[in-house]
């Protein structure tokens, strides 16, 4: 693993020939982009669960129902406007709008492609850039969120400020470990503007050096745009909808737009810090060799970019159709206990490896001898730290399973807990926390007593006549 320096931390991109008027068609572009996708995706999205779970899926509208978007959006034109009582109405109006912003504002520094020529000006495929363009992708996605936390805060509902309270902890708790995923390509790369990430990434993709840190962030990337199967601020048997039960129409359409855009949004980011951005891999550039082309100028990386995005939406979509919800608590324990700790591990690792290439050019040094050392043996130290990190797992985890092995023993044999457990206590039923368990069914105690039901209807019967 070549801990050096790739860039100098400056962007690799040129604006030199931008003037206004291509701000503004680059905008425009952006914008029609990321919509013209959402409306696709929403039919993609129901034809491949479709497919997945043996279903027709969409068929009615256009060819193989591929309008079905089309009609959608419509519909959500056209609903009537609902205003719940007490709500906070300024609020509860800006709300969508500040999600939506925060997911259309991100792929203002996203490069799709090379430096082109757009009516005789040479511009990069990219509206702007700056050294810390991935500060700047991390600092709106956090703003998205507010726009959440304020819709289920001026709904003045229970249902929507539970929603909104889980998003704003999940947005937290797994923005720590995609945040510390991404520091380390940072820190490796040595830059954190888009264009020079992927100028850096010229040789050698970041997701074959940097595995971990891609684990870390393909994980962190569902719980960033509250995708199963974490998908708990939404979560339809607990909350209904989450933060945006008590909206209709095109207000709750700007949540609905907002969500699918992050899926893109998240897509981009992974194809450009991990996957080389609108470059194409070394089959493309192999292919194109055999003619002595050249399949990363002009127009045509676009389409390997696009690809790319695609390849994240499908897997995203995969996971839905295959995955099952989380337990809010287990979903808490596995951001807080198991990426964050991977992902500051790795972080120290890149930095150790860092310090050892930066000393490593002194003479008699230790630290080159360690770096000798280092690249001498790369896998088995890879395979030491993948050791390391799951005996620290298992550490972490003993103690839950401790807890559980205890509470199957003492519901094993029908014993009550020691803390007497009413589920009705509240009025309505509540499911049992950790430590606690519901006493068991009259049907468990008959079958551990060995009496049948027809066996204790006879014995009732018998008991009425005398």
């Amino acid at each position: 693993m070549n801990f050096s320096l790739i860039t100098d931390g400056q962007v690799a991109a040129d604006f030199s020939q931008d003037v206004w008027w291509l701000w503004v068609i680059k905008a425009v572009l952006i914008l029609a982009y990321l919509l013209l996708s959402v409306v696709f995706v929403l039919v993609f999205e129901r034809k491949v669960l479709g497919r997945m779970q043996t279903r027709r899926g969409p068929n009615r509208l256009g060819p193989w129902g591929w309008f079905q978007s089309f009609a959608d959006a419509p519909k959500l034109l056209l609903k009537e406007h609902v205003w719940p009582e007490n709500v906070d109405k300024a609020i509860f109006f800006f709300a969508p709008t500040i999600s939506a912003a925060a997911a259309f504002t991100v792929m203002a520094v996203i490069p799709v492609g090379p430096e082109v020529s757009i009516f005789g000006h040479i511009t990069p495929l990219q509206l702007a850039d700056s050294p810390v363009s991935m500060l700047f992708i991390i600092g709106v996605a956090a703003l998205g969120e507010y726009g959440l936390v304020f819709g289920g805060w001026s709904s003045r509902s229970s249902l929507p400020l539970i929603g909104s309270v889980r998003s704003a902890t999940q947005m937290i708790s797994y923005e720590l470990a995609l945040s510390l995923a991404l520091v380390t390509v940072f820190l490796f790369n040595g830059t954190m503007s888009t264009s020079g990430l992927v100028e850096a990434q010229k040789p050698l993709w970041n997701v074959l050096p940097m595995f971990p840190a891609f684990v870390v962030f393909f994980i962190s990337m569902f719980g960033e745009t509250n995708r199963l199967p974490f998908d708990l601020p939404e979560a339809e048997g607990e909350i209904v909808a989450g933060a945006h039960t008590e909206y209709s129409s095109m207000k709750f359409g700007w949540y609905y737009l907002s969500e699918y855009t992050n899926m893109f949004n998240v897509s981009m980011i992974g194809t450009t810090v991990f996957f080389g951005g609108w470059r194409g891999g070394p089959i493309i550039t192999w292919l194109f060799s055999l003619w002595g082309g050249d399949p990363n100028v002009g127009w045509l990386p676009v389409l390997w970019f696009t690809l790319k995005i695609w390849t994240f939406i499908f897997v995203i979509v995969w996971v839905r159709g295959t995955l099952v919800r989380m337990r809010y608590d287990t979903f808490m324990k596995f951001g807080w206990k198991v990426l964050i700790p991977v992902a500051l591990a790795w972080l120290v690792l890149v930095m150790i490896g860092k310090a050892i290439s930066t000393f490593a050019p002194i003479e008699d040094s230790a630290l080159s001898g360690l770096a000798q050392f280092v690249n001498t043996y790369r896998p088995f130290v890879i395979v030491v730290f993948v050791i390391l990190i799951m005996i620290m797992l298992l550490v972490l985890m003993a103690p839950e399973k401790q807890k559980e092995a205890e509470t199957a023993e003492s519901d094993s044999g029908f014993i009550r807990p020691a803390e007497e457990f009413d589920a009705f206590a509240g009025g309505y039923p509540v499911p049992p926390l950790n430590g606690q368990a519901l006493p068991p069914s009259p049907r468990a105690e008959r079958a551990a007593a060995g009496v049948s039901a027809p066996q204790v209807e006879t014995m009732s019967e018998e008991a009425s006549h005398e």
